[in-house]
């Protein structure tokens, strides 16, 4: 088997979902055989937004021939993960690299969990929503939008509220009785806005 790690492994992170990663080729000599590639070993260390560490998938990519360099698809944003390059011939694999750390920044969340309507009167409907399983980042705020939607199905004009981050329930007042409302709610990163939920809902006719 190959006897050196390739070294000066670089990461370069292109995106939340993408990086970079490249090396210095290994003495030839050192190859002790036909050179077939490289192979780059990566995983997840842990989430920056939650703390729960759970069992360790590692993925690897090869990269055929004498390439010095090779992307990372498909990281999950706003995490730590380390990764390590070794070089592979005809008999398998040489030692691993050290370790090299790197973190992906912020990206969007995913939709919020849940939007459910409840307890409607005249002119009120109380909404609970869950955060999002994937908020990717740190969550900044929710956007909650409704309108009223009327028999003939014609949207009526669009109110927009924006949420602290920290809130899971809000009582929407003012609203007129018997209608029905149509709701689109997301959350924000500092980087934009995540997928929305919807879902409708209709105040009481009367008490």
């Amino acid at each position: 088997v190959p006897m050196v790690a390739p070294g000066n492994v670089q990461v370069h992170v292109i995106n939340s979902t993408l990086a970079k990663v490249h090396w210095d080729p290994v003495p030839l000599k050192t190859v002790r055989g036909h050179l077939q590639g490289y192979k780059v070993y990566y995983w997840k260390v842990q989430s920056l937004s939650r703390r729960s560490r759970r069992h360790v998938e590692k993925k690897i990519l090869t990269f055929r021939g004498n390439k010095t360099f090779g992307m990372l698809p498909g990281l999950e944003p706003y995490s730590s993960y380390k990764l390590n390059v070794r070089v592979v011939n005809g008999k398998g694999e040489g030692p691993a690299s050290p370790d090299k750390i790197f973190k992906t920044p912020e990206g969007v969340p995913s939709s919020p969990s849940f939007l459910k309507i409840t307890n409607p009167t005249l002119d009120s409907l109380t909404l609970e929503w869950g955060s999002p399983t994937h908020p990717n980042g740190v969550l900044t705020s929710y956007t909650l939008k409704f309108q009223p939607i009327n028999n003939t199905h014609e949207l009526g004009p669009l109110v927009e509220i924006r949420i602290p981050a920290n809130e899971s329930s809000l009582i929407l007042k003012n609203l007129n009785y018997s209608t029905r409302y149509k709701f689109y709610f997301n959350a924000q990163t500092s980087v934009g806005s995540g997928s929305q939920i919807t879902e409708e809902a209709v105040t009481i006719m009367d008490e």
